[in-house]
């Protein structure tokens, strides 16, 4: 009789391990956007899309990515442009292939932007948003940028707003910035674009750097600081320059603190 028991008990562990296994297998594939009866269509509530993703962690499916706030969130593999909220919900799933298909027509789209007229382009890339999902900080983004091409920068601006607050991923983010900011001068609002790009500055150099800076000169110009402006877009031409790099980055330098030491509020 003992002996019996131990078998069935044995019998059990096996049956419970291969069960244990196939939920992690389950919530791996529901992280991963699986549907069919054995994907994301199983895995239902917020417990559940909590460890469909810790099970999609363990099993490589995705990674955990930082976010803003020093949480951590279940993000999809690098590279990839659609990442999980902090929430837990995601955006409308995309696999890497179907994101990059996205992204090549986008691309497709705007080079023809000359070529279509303007409400055509206009429904053309908010049909194209609309796949992403109403709320997707990327779709807001190129809602955004296309009104801001189209000279409807009044319209472009809380959509700027919308794609930020959404945690806009990767270069987009930083373009978003720039581009709210020169809306803002646009808008007769310089003060707000210095800084709106004061802030964006403090996040280091890259190829947008430039881009920023001739946008943070204009800004200073409309706001009364002229000099300061003509300070900020030498110092980023000085790079640029077959010669004289030196000596124009040093007028560019005294020029704006010069120009720092009248507005400061010590005057010193």
């Amino acid at each position: 009789m003992g002996g019996l028991r131990r078998a069935r008990g044995g019998v059990g562990a096996v049956l419970r391990a291969r069960r244990g296994a196939a939920w992690v297998r389950l919530f791996a594939r529901a992280a991963a956007g699986g549907g069919g009866a054995g994907g994301a269509g199983e895995a239902r509530g917020a417990g559940c899309v909590f460890f469909a993703r810790a099970a999609a962690v363990r099993a490589g499916t995705v990674t955990a990515a930082p976010v803003r706030g020093g949480s951590t969130t279940a993000g999809t593999r690098p590279g990839a442009p659609y990442p999980y909220r902090p929430s837990g919900r995601t955006y409308r799933r995309m696999t890497a292939t179907t994101a990059q298909d996205w992204e090549d027509r986008s691309a497709a789209l705007w080079s023809r932007i000359d070529a279509l007229a303007p409400e055509d382009f206009l429904a053309r890339t908010d049909a194209l948003a609309a796949e992403l999902g109403a709320d997707h900080p990327v779709a807001l983004f190129e809602r955004a940028a296309a009104r801001d091409s189209l000279g409807r920068t009044d319209e472009a601006v809380p959509l700027y707003r919308r794609a930020l607050r959404g945690e806009l991923p990767g270069e987009r983010r930083r373009r978003a910035v720039i581009q709210l900011a020169s809306s803002r001068r646009a808008l007769g609002d310089p003060e707000e674009s210095i800084s709106l790009l004061t802030a964006e500055r403090a996040h280091g150099e890259d190829h947008l750097s430039d881009a920023l800076t001739a946008v943070l000169a204009l800004a200073l110009a409309d706001a009364g600081r002229a000099r300061e402006g003509v300070a900020e877009a030498v110092a980023a031409l000085a790079p640029h320059l077959p010669r004289y790099q030196r000596s124009m980055a040093n007028y560019a330098r005294m020029m704006g603190e010069a120009e720092a030491q009248k507005t400061s509020p010590s005057g010193d």
